[in-house]
């Protein structure tokens, strides 16, 4: 199967460079190239990409919009939505939480390696999220450290469709353990976890893992800032 790959990024070199190393690697054609946000959503409406490499700060529209755009306008066709990859020139940029937010899969750094950025790419036109969920959740925490606000947080209503086990495999995934330590940590098999998980993000319209990590901080079901490890009672 040859992964489809839309890039995005308003420095002609960087983009050039991404692109020869793409057309030159087995299983992965380029079918198509913008400059800004609002070029990659006409190109990804034309070209029908599996993934997109986005950069996050270009002109006219930012790639956080962009990617907005695409996964929305995607959802109105009978295709699968693409998987989108943010380009960011730093790990913890401020930008990345709000990629997070809007549907991103992941995030890659500008300086990765070839092999690294070819193994990114197919990780997630194979569905998975780029990164650790332990990885997910330092990242998450950093964008979330704000004040805490008086009293306990707003409970968002949409959680209220979950049954109780889903939430408590919500909050888990938030805690950013791996399904096999969900699934240990509440005596129930990995395809179990999966399962509750799958039916999480499509109650609640998720594309992500990484974006079920954010609403699960966002909905106070994780508190932000607070040091869970696997081996951390909550």
């Amino acid at each position: 199967m040859t992964i489809r790959v839309l890039v995005v990024d308003d420095q002609y070199l960087i983009r050039a460079g991404i692109v020869g190393l793409l057309r030159a690697a087995d299983g992965m054609t380029v079918v198509g190239e913008a400059a800004d946000g609002t070029e990659a959503v006409t190109e990804a409406a034309r070209s029908r990409p599996d993934v997109v490499l986005m950069d996050i700060r270009m002109p006219r529209m930012n790639g956080i919009d962009a990617a907005r755009r695409i996964l929305a306008d995607a959802a109105d066709t009978a295709d699968p939505q693409p998987r989108i990859l943010m380009l960011t020139t730093f790990d913890l940029d401020e930008y990345v939480y709000r990629a997070l937010r809007a549907g991103a899969s992941g995030f890659v750094l500008k300086d990765t390696g070839p092999q690294r950025l070819l193994a990114a790419v197919t990780a997630v036109a194979g569905g998975d999220t780029l990164f650790a969920p332990s990885v997910t959740r330092r990242l998450v925490e950093a964008f979330t450290r704000a004040p805490a606000p008086d009293g306990p947080a707003a409970r968002r209503p949409e959680i209220d469709q979950l049954t109780a086990r889903e939430t408590e495999v919500l909050r888990l995934t938030g805690t950013g353990r791996s399904n096999a330590e969900i699934a240990e940590r509440l005596f129930i098999s990995e395809a179990t976890v999966k399962t509750h998980l799958n039916r999480t993000m499509a109650k609640l319209d998720l594309n992500s893992r990484a974006q079920a990590v954010v609403l699960a901080y966002e909905s106070g079901l994780v508190a932000p800032g607070r040091p869970l490890t696997p081996d951390t009672p909550d």
